[in-house]
């Protein structure tokens, strides 16, 4: 069982969860400038992470049925983020507050080390993604994440997909096609 699951099964087990939303297609859970230090648990639905230049969006995540997800930049320093976390359809959520969440992280050493092996494999999940964007070709960038996590792709709206590749819609047809 992989880290993220196990976390999850004990705050279910130890009942943390301190409410559950439910957000509409395309209604925002957090937008830019603002600070949000909850984690949430995706029960169903979708979301993505993204940011915004003066020319586009950039997606930088996503999230669907039992993801965790948070705006990690402010969750840590609780301040405002430059991300915007948007529902791509119909999306049901659980929220643990920070505070909640830390207190039952320091509750014990194996929720810590489980928090630690949590944010190494985030961080590390991070580095390969940065790697994969500057050195890899469009093809092998698809391939990896097809490989990775084939629900994505029955999850998420291409263009999404396309923006998370750092590609044009266009080339991700172009490359699932062939």
């Amino acid at each position: 069982m992989n880290p993220i699951s196990i976390l999850i099964d004990k705050i279910h087990s130890e009942n943390l969860w301190d409410k559950e939303i439910q957000l509409k297609r395309n209604e925002y859970l957090k937008v830019k400038g603002t600070i949000d230090t909850n984690i949430y648990l995706v029960e169903s639905g979708s979301l993505r992470i993204f940011v915004v230049d003066e020319y586009e969006e950039h997606t930088i995540r996503f999230g669907y049925k039992n993801n965790l997800i948070a705006s990690l930049d402010s969750f840590l320093n609780e301040k405002p983020s430059e991300l915007y976390i948007q529902a791509l359809k119909k999306t049901n959520l659980k929220v643990i507050s920070k505070e909640n969440y830390t207190n039952f992280i320091a509750s014990s050493a194996e929720n810590r080390k489980l928090w630690l092996s949590i944010l190494e494999s985030f961080v590390l999940q991070q580095m390969e993604r940065e790697r994969d964007i500057l050195t890899s070709s469009p093809m092998e960038r698809y391939t990896r994440v097809l490989k990775r996590s084939p629900q994505l792709f029955q999850e998420i709206p291409n263009k999404h997909i396309a923006s998370y590749l750092r590609m044009t819609p266009e080339t991700l047809s172009r490359i699932k096609k062939s």
